[in-house]
């Protein structure tokens, strides 16, 4: 299997670099060489936190209403969590009372929690009154992607959030569930229009992340409502994701689809031979992996959102996205418990913890 895995890397590895006019500015690579000494400062500042200040770092959090509730604030405060998700139904409200939430949340945590957002583009918009006012089929050439995230990265900067949870990497096929929110165009093309979107967040210092790995262009089925599975060869689909790694992307989130070819047992935010084996050893890369919401119907079908997390922990995962409530206090329990047993638990988590203060430390 690994074998198969490496021979389809191979193949990304040489088809990534074409069809990119986005304008090459040198800025990937000298973001990965920051990359590196902050993972090393990171790691230093990760041995002075307790075990559940470590496992706190590894899940983002969600809440209902207009304001914080106490029990988040407790928690930033305590570091038992490294940040939020905000949704605009929800939390959201004109520009004053974006500003003052971010505020509110950023106050209770020092200034070091990630607040993200999705913000891929037209219908899909938290924060309404930034752009991109098209999706992402419509957002036009590489050039034209990069000043509109360059101006969505402004607008999400100017009211607190840090974290972009796009673009998407997918490469749409025919009947394709992301039809409606993919780039246009063959691999290629998606790839040069990624690494555009990364840049123009970049930019803004907002952090983007490429989703869904290693592609749900094949799905029929979107994961939030459904068990999907992908049969469709990936060669295609990688090249995207290998764009974006070689953009220096901060954040790639897993799909929650199952990869028969890759891993017959697990869906992909669950297996490591997806996370590890493919993700982190052989595309090489070394940013912060972030599943797709825990809540997802196809993670709900197979299991809880305790079990759901352990695994994707152990599987190479680095952030547990949250978008229920009610699941910090069923995974952090869970997450803790299993650490304080398990060695090699533990030391998976550290690793994930340095990397997501890694991340915190280029957004400040």
């Amino acid at each position: 299997m690994l074998a198969a895995v490496a021979a389809v890397a191979l193949v990304v590895g040489v088809a990534a670099g074409a069809r990119d006019d986005a304008g090459g500015d040198g800025s990937a690579a000298a973001e990965a060489t920051r990359e590196q000494r902050r993972l090393a400062v990171a790691r230093e500042q990760v041995d002075r936190m307790s075990l559940r200040q470590q496992v706190g770092q590894v899940t983002i959090s969600s809440f209902p209403g207009a304001a914080p509730p106490e029990y988040i604030r407790r928690r930033l405060r305590a570091r038992e969590t490294a940040g939020v998700i905000l949704f605009g139904g929800a939390n959201g409200g004109g520009r004053a009372h974006w500003r003052a939430l971010t505020r509110s949340l950023q106050a209770a945590a020092g200034g070091r929690a990630l607040i993200m957002v999705d913000q891929e583009g037209g219908d899909i918009r938290t924060v309404e009154h930034v752009g991109p006012s098209s999706g992402q089929p419509f957002q036009g050439t590489p050039r034209q992607v990069r000043r509109s995230a360059r101006a969505a990265g402004r607008g999400l900067r100017a009211v607190g959030v840090n974290v972009n949870l796009a673009p998407v990497a997918d490469v749409p096929r025919p009947g394709s569930v992301m039809g409606s929110r993919s780039f246009p165009g063959d691999e290629r093309d998606v790839a040069a229009r990624t690494r555009a979107s990364i840049r123009g967040l970049r930019d803004r210092r907002v952090a983007a992340t490429a989703k869904h790995f290693p592609g749900l262009g094949g799905a029929t089925v979107n994961t939030d409502d459904g068990p999907a599975t992908v049969r469709t060869p990936l060669d295609r689909d990688l090249v995207p994701f290998r764009a974006a790694i070689r953009e220096a992307v901060p954040l790639v989130m897993l799909s929650h689809a199952s990869y028969p070819a890759l891993d017959p047992a697990r869906i992909a935010s669950q297996s490591r031979q997806v996370v590890s084996g493919l993700l982190r050893e052989r595309l090489r890369f070394e940013g912060v992996i972030v599943t797709d919401s825990l809540e997802a119907q196809a993670v709900l079908a197979r299991s809880g959102v305790a079990d759901a997390a352990e695994r994707s922990i152990r599987a190479g995962a680095d952030l547990i996205l949250m978008t229920g409530s009610a699941s910090w206090n069923d995974v952090f329990p869970r997450l803790l418990s299993a650490a304080r047993r398990d060695d090699t638990l533990r030391r998976r988590i550290r690793a994930s913890a340095a990397r997501v203060l890694a991340l915190k430390r280029a957004l400040r």
